[in-house]
């Protein structure tokens, strides 16, 4: 029940808020309130009923360090992508014309904070760490990783394909990083950084989105394997790449700091071994 009450609280704070911004959309000042507002919201909400329907402390979305948190993860989102475009302009498949629409990036702040909020406390928050606890980390990564690709589907130009390369570059990628350092912060500023730099910097496509209003004013050709068609980057193997490796460093790093949590039945067969063996 409790993941019915947190999913539902964090899914009506998204609605609304996408349907605030779909009013505004048109005004890049008001975009950015209210998709600022909207960020801000679900976190507040997700920390009420989570406080509420688990009777603890909010230690995934703890306010030390939550900036810093936020910013690295941003910072490694428009880093990721990046990269992604700068193989693509070596390849000569993305060429800039000149400067974009400064309003519209500006817009788009707002736009993918609301997003990035809203789903990593979906599906980092609720989904991934609600089914770790019953299942491990290995099953809640993958199915997570996968719906979250799943639900790609529904955008326009979808592919099969690209729903794949999703739950990939950036389920497997977004989840290693919660189960990384234990906090929803990362996982938000990594996904509004590559979200932001694809569309807000690059002028690209998001997962099939036309939002290509962003700072520079750049066109995308050459072999969809690469580029991803009309889907946008996320669905060419850049992408891909680049967000196993950075899923790859973060589970290390899990392992490391012994995050990893394994699947009861995994973990009764070793407390019987420890039993027998006193």
């Amino acid at each position: 029940m409790r993941l019915v009450w947190q999913l539902v609280a964090v899914a009506a704070v998204a609605f609304i808020g996408g349907q605030g911004a779909a009013a505004v959309e048109d005004n890049a000042a008001l975009s950015l309130i209210v998709g600022a507002l909207t960020a801000v919201l679900s976190v507040l909400v997700y920390r009420w009923v989570v406080r509420r329907t688990e009777h603890r402390p909010v230690t995934e979305l703890a306010r030390d360090g939550a900036g810093s948190a936020t910013g690295r993860g941003a910072l490694l989102g428009a880093a990721l992508f990046g990269a992604i475009i700068v193989n693509l302009a070596l390849l000569g498949d993305y060429d800039v014309h000149g400067v974009g629409s400064v309003g519209g990036a500006v817009g788009l702040i707002g736009f993918m904070a609301a997003a990035a909020a809203t789903e990593e406390l979906l599906f980092r928050g609720v989904l991934l760490r609600l089914v770790e606890e019953r299942f491990g980390t290995w099953i809640a990564l993958t199915s997570t990783g996968l719906l979250f690709g799943l639900m790609h589907l529904f955008n326009p130009d979808a592919t099969v394909w690209g729903a794949l390369a999703i739950a990939i570059e950036a389920g497997g990628m977004l989840g290693a990083a919660y189960v990384a350092t234990r906090s929803l912060w990362l996982p938000i500023g990594l996904h509004f950084g590559w979200n932001f730099a694809e569309s807000g910097l690059f002028s690209t496509e998001v997962s099939g989105n036309d939002t290509r209003q962003g700072l520079l004013d750049a066109t995308m050709s050459g072999s969809k394997l690469l580029t991803g068609g009309e889907f946008g980057p996320e669905a060419g193997l850049y992408a891909v790449v680049f967000g196993l490796l950075t899923t790859i460093v973060f589970l290390r790093l899990a392992r490391r700091r012994g995050h990893l949590v394994p699947s009861r039945r995994k973990a009764g067969r070793v407390d019987a071994t420890a039993t027998l063996s006193r």
